[in-house]
């Protein structure tokens, strides 16, 4: 009897102790070899590749995409957690109507599977800014340079930056998104502010923080002089904030804020030119209401686990995808009272209305901005008002 008709005839067992002796005497890889013996088969079958059956039928992409539109189009690794937690409240809340079969294969579907399923183009234009940040004073020699070495275990170290809403000009009075991230959970706030004044960044940082669940520990920024100035110096004094800085020209060492200021700004006010006190009611409401509760309770984030270089390679692994919120009530840093409260607030929200919301804001700005354009003395109505006052 020869070999491939032996293998052919093998239990499981057996064909590892045929694959074993053959790759031990010749040397062959283990794959060429188990190609090789089951070459007879594959000539049977004139050559065509044997296909798994599919598991997931067509049904099962209407209600994925939908689901991928609810939590903004995220990757795989990040959508995976969304539909494993949020699906059945989205069912209960009318959100998604599907059978038991459906929803069940949704939860058990892989992040590769969905990635596969959801071959949609991703085209983002970048398109190259020039900076509005400006150096700071000689303060900045008596605040220590902090790299991207953070602990990311302890909460409440926090990194800030400032978003210029100035469209392609830096020139007059414009609107600035001070952009607030908790390292080791990604929590963000945001606060729109006039101009760029020591006064008011203070001032967005004190009603950022009033928003936070978790005690500050310690304060990074940028070396603009919107923060490397005696006010926010002698707050962080004051409060027993650790305050730092990053290296001159080194965006890198401010990475989680400047991720957040794609995704959680540029991505959703774009790069527009705002300047009126109408654009910035309706920017801070979206900041202190939907944006946040959207972006921190139903938004997973990828965390770093370890890092190996092998050569001239980086080896990254990464923690299951987490929301901020999810992050939070995991920690023993918060107490009972805060994640209770947390809990709640969680229970009550709707990504998916949430979502609507947020198109809906969005798009009044825009109107308030096309409005401006065109030279209209009252850009919002009244009506329209009130649903940005909630």
């Amino acid at each position: 009897m020869g070999l491939r008709e032996e293998y052919s005839k093998a239990t499981k067992k057996e064909k590892t102790r045929i694959l074993n002796e053959y790759t031990k005497n010749t040397r062959h890889n283990r794959k060429y070899a188990i190609t090789m013996l089951n070459a007879d088969d594959i000539w049977a079958n004139n050559g065509a590749r044997k296909l798994r059956p599919k598991r997931y039928g067509p049904e099962i992409n209407v209600p994925l995409v939908k689901l991928w539109g609810i939590f903004d189009f995220p990757c795989g690794q990040r959508f995976k957690p969304c539909v494993t937690e949020e699906l059945e409240r989205l069912r209960v809340f009318g959100e998604i109507n599907i059978s038991d079969k459906i929803a069940e294969q949704l939860k058990q579907m892989s992040s590769a599977t969905i990635d596969r399923r959801l071959k949609v183009p991703r085209q983002a234009e970048r398109r190259r800014r020039f900076s509005t940040t400006r150096p700071g004073s000689l303060l900045k020699k008596k605040i220590p340079i902090r790299l991207t070495d953070w602990d990311t275990q302890k909460i409440g170290f926090l990194e800030v930056d400032l978003v210029a809403h100035c469209g392609g000009s830096a020139r007059g009075d414009f609107l600035n998104t001070a952009s607030l991230t908790e390292i080791a959970t990604g929590w963000w706030e945001g606060e729109a502010i006039m101009g760029k004044g020591q006064r008011n960044v203070l001032a967005a940082l004190k009603t950022m923080r009033s928003r936070t669940p978790f005690p500050w520990r310690g304060l990074d920024s940028d070396n603009g002089s919107e923060f490397i100035n005696y006010p926010v110096s002698d707050y962080c004094h004051d409060e027993k904030l650790i305050f730092t800085r990053s290296r001159e020209n080194k965006k890198n060492d401010n990475a989680y804020v400047e991720q957040k200021n794609w995704t959680h700004v540029r991505k959703i006010l774009g790069y527009f030119r705002y300047d009126t006190s109408a654009e910035q009611t309706i920017i801070n409401s979206l900041y202190r209401n939907e944006l946040r509760l959207y972006k921190n309770f139903f938004q997973p984030i990828m965390k770093l686990a370890e890092k190996t270089r092998i050569g001239s390679k980086r080896h990254r692994k990464y923690e299951p995808a987490k929301t901020p919120f999810k992050r939070l009530i995991e920690s023993n840093q918060i107490d009972e009272a805060t994640k209770i409260e947390l809990n709640a607030i969680y229970q009550k929200l709707n990504p998916a209305a949430l979502k609507r919301d947020i198109e809906k804001k969005t798009l009044l700005l825009y109107r308030a901005y096309q409005s401006k354009k065109k030279g209209k003395s009252s850009p919002v109505s009244e009506s329209e008002m009130e649903v940005v006052h909630g």
